[in-house]
């Protein structure tokens, strides 16, 4: 059986597509609805050839494909942009149909690095977005905090107070949409007893609260992959890597600036709760600092550790037990 390698660049309103095959490169450009990608794939499952389908990663914009795209057995891989920019080494220009290409000479020479894309749950969709909807709600809150920091330096102006007044009453507002998108997200747990039952399980760690433990559960698909916490801890930006070349080039381990931005931060907001509390990664912190060692380098040490007792605590069946014991 031979192989067609598809290639789907995805924008708001459209989608363009490259079919390459044995007998060159065909490119089509379609809506980016469900009608239109319905069509496409009735002609891809006609063929004879083996299809791998592959996508960046660019959020909502690939939601329609991933609805059609569920009904059927294609090989789909969605890969992160900056992995195929990488790839292709120097090149000058670009447009939405080379794009599509690249991406389908990307896969067809390293889908064998990459596991095949699956679909989210229902509830896992649904956390994806809600969250994204949360972290959007505390973004507009601290910009209006930095902006009534800004108006209280202008107090002699008269409108200032005005709308200091304003944006304090805006960020109340906002504040309870942030309450309002936390509860359906409990409501969104609750109704998958597993999911439920691994969330309580993770949140028993020192440091780890709800925020963290629902993006745990976001990033591992309701715990179904990444769950080799070494694995999880480089995609999340936790993992030191040394820089060596001969011996001109050696320098301290350090964190790899590709990974997930988002599970890095509030990693790092949970390492910061961790060791103010008495327990165990307190007692690694302080006998660390006493050593001697990096404050940051300690605290990313303890965001790795976050990752490896959490990740246990699921292997395992278990509920984190502090071992520091108060005399």
């Amino acid at each position: 059986m031979k192989s067609i390698y598809v290639g789907i660049d995805v924008s708001k309103r459209t989608l363009d597509v490259c079919l390459k095959g044995p007998d060159g490169a065909q490119h089509l450009k379609i809506d980016n609805e469900v009608k239109s990608i319905k069509k496409l794939c009735r002609q891809l499952n006609k063929v004879d050839d083996q299809a791998f389908i592959a996508m960046e990663n660019t959020g909502h914009y690939n939601h329609q494909l991933y609805s059609v795209l569920t009904k059927y057995s294609f090989n789909v891989y969605v890969v992160d942009p900056k992995h195929i920019k990488r790839s292709i080494g120097l090149v000058r220009g670009k447009n939405d149909k080379v794009d599509a290409r690249r991406i389908a000479t990307f896969i067809e020479r390293n889908k064998q690095d990459f596991q095949p894309w699956e679909p989210l749950s229902d509830s896992i969709y649904s956390l994806k977005i809600l969250l994204a909807e949360r972290r959007a709600e505390v973004a507009r809150i601290r910009s209006l905090k930095q902006r009534i920091d800004g108006l209280k330096q202008q107090k002699s102006v008269s409108s200032a107070q005005t709308l200091i007044s304003r944006n304090k009453k805006e960020i109340q507002r906002t504040q309870q949409r942030v309450k309002e998108i936390e509860k359906l997200i409990r409501e969104e747990i609750a109704k998958d007893n597993t999911l439920k039952t691994e969330v309580t399980r993770i949140k028993t760690v020192p440091g780890i609260g709800d925020v963290t433990a629902w993006l745990i559960a976001v990033k591992t698909h309701g715990f179904k992959r990444l769950l080799d916490p070494r694995k999880l801890a480089c995609f999340a930006g936790v993992v030191p890597f040394e820089q060596q070349s001969g011996s001109s080039l050696k320098t301290q381990p350090r964190v790899s600036k590709m990974a997930d931005r988002t599970l890095k931060t509030v990693l790092q907001m949970a390492a910061m709760r961790a060791v103010r509390m008495t327990n165990d990664l307190q007692a690694y912190y302080e006998r660390k600092i006493e050593e001697g060692k990096n404050k940051m380098s300690v605290l990313n040490a303890v965001r790795n550790k976050l990752i490896h007792i959490a990740m246990a605590l699921v292997k395992n069946k278990t509920y984190y037990q502090n071992r520091l014991v108060l005399s």
